[in-house]
């Protein structure tokens, strides 16, 4: 039998703002945490350990290149 992937989870902008806003407060929320946000947001705590994981992500990808481009092009005293 093929697995079914659950349907794809879209966020309204509210919901991203609320978010991200709990993303710059703490980038490992525990369960209760989860529990928290999920109520606010309302979607189901898998959704929000699922996006969190996924904003992680894309946080280290941007640190890496933000590292790679100050190496690349260092800043000028000028």
């Amino acid at each position: 039998l093929p697995i079914k992937k659950k349907p794809r989870t879209f966020y309204s902008a509210e919901q991203l703002e609320e978010l991200e806003k709990m993303f710059e407060e703490d980038h490992y929320p525990d369960n209760e945490k989860r529990r928290e946000i999920a109520a606010v947001v309302g979607v189901t705590p898998q959704r929000i350990l699922v996006w969190f994981q996924n904003r992680r992500a894309k946080w280290r990808k941007l640190q890496k290149l933000s590292i790679k481009g100050n190496i690349k092009y260092p800043a000028s005293s000028a």
